[in-house]
């Protein structure tokens, strides 16, 4: 009975909250920020790429450098152009101008962490682009080391923390 009572508490926590990009009729609909204030907005993202022994025996100097070029440095690049593109990406996201946009790659054993950060002052966050940003320089990193081997995970990409708008969020360790 116990159980019960926590799954039903749980599902009517869950029908009074709204997603946010769904309108009266069930449709999707991009969410009207006409009447939000504008804050500074900031996001930090997450990605892990776990990458094979026969890729980190390539390190060099803090950097994979590959016969496509230097694997964390082009990364990063995808990573910052792709956070600039979210709003062509994903359907619903607004498009925003970016104040700035950072992407940190260190590799400890044989897990390359991404961290990505994007600011801007603006009427809505920059989750989604944090977390693109952190996601493609995943996949960046995948794709220049994939001729080495396929044995590479990417895992883990979870918004770090945001700031700026209605609720402000910090993930604990």
């Amino acid at each position: 009975m116990h159980l019960v009572s926590n799954v039903k508490r749980t599902f009517v926590h869950m029908e009074e909250a709204q997603f946010t990009h769904i309108n009266h009729n069930g449709q999707s609909s991009m969410v009207d920020v006409t009447p939000k204030a504008i804050t500074r907005r900031l996001a930090r993202a997450r990605a892990l790429v776990t990458l094979p022994e026969s890729v980190t025996q390539q390190m060099r100097d803090n950097e994979l450098h590959l016969s496509k070029g230097p694997v964390f440095q082009t990364a990063i690049l995808a990573g910052i152009m792709a956070a600039k593109k979210t709003g062509e990406l994903i359907p619903l996201c607004h498009p925003l101008p970016l104040d700035h946009v950072t992407i940190e790659i260190h590799l400890e054993g044989h897990i390359a962490t991404i961290i990505s950060e994007a600011r801007t002052e603006g009427k809505t966050g920059v989750e989604m682009e944090a977390l693109t940003a952190a996601s493609v320089a995943a996949l960046t990193i995948y794709d220049m080391c994939k001729s080495l081997s396929h044995d590479i995970v990417i895992s883990q990409i979870q918004l770090l923390e945001k700031s700026g708008g209605k609720r402000d969020f910090k993930r604990h360790a």
